[in-house]
C-alpha cells in the first residue's frame, strides 16, 4: 500500500498496459505543462492501494477493464513535482476509447518505436526498462 501523509497531496497511480506489442496512452485535454500523452493515471483514493489506482483509474477514463499484474516502481514526477506510482496492467475486458471527455481527448496504442514521439522527455527508467521488456516491434 503506497503510504500518504496528511500534509501532501495525495499520490498518483498511473497503468502501464501492454496488449499486442502496443502501450496504451491517452491524451489530456488540458496538459501539465509539456505533458500532454500520459498513461491513464489518477489519484490515489483514501483506503486504496497504488494498484488498485490504476485498474480504476484505467476504467474511468478509457472504458477499459483491466487487472493489476505487479507494481513497477515509484518516484517524484520531475516535471509535476507529485508523487507517482506505476503498476503493469493486463487488459481484462473492452476497448480503450475516450469514456471520460473531461479528461481525455484522445487514446492510442502506441508501439516501442513510437514512444519518444509521444513522449519526448523520456520515460521514468523503471517503466523503460519494463516496456523494453514487454514490447517488441514487429515489422
Amino acid at each position: 500500500m503506497t503510504d500518504q501523509t496528511t500534509d501532501e497531496k495525495p499520490g498518483i497511480s498511473a497503468a502501464i498496459i501492454v496488449r499486442d506489442d502496443r502501450v496504451l496512452m491517452v491524451r489530456r485535454r488540458v496538459g501539465e505543462g509539456d505533458l500532454l500523452w500520459q498513461f491513464p493515471a489518477g489519484g490515489i483514493e483514501h483506503g486504496e492501494t497504488a494498484e488498485q489506482a490504476a485498474v480504476r483509474e484505467t476504467q474511468e477514463e478509457t472504458g477499459l477493464t483491466v487487472e493489476a499484474l505487479k507494481l513497477i516502481g515509484e518516484r517524484v514526477h520531475p516535471k509535476t513535482g507529485r508523487r507517482m506510482s506505476y503498476t503493469a496492467c493486463s487488459p481484462i475486458s473492452g476497448e480503450a476509447h475516450v469514456a471520460d471527455a473531461d479528461e481525455l481527448d484522445a487514446v492510442a496504442w502506441v508501439a516501442h518505436s513510437e514512444i519518444a514521439d509521444y513522449v519526448p522527455y523520456g520515460l521514468f527508467d523503471a517503466v523503460q526498462k519494463y516496456l523494453d521488456d514487454a514490447l517488441t516491434d514487429t515489422p
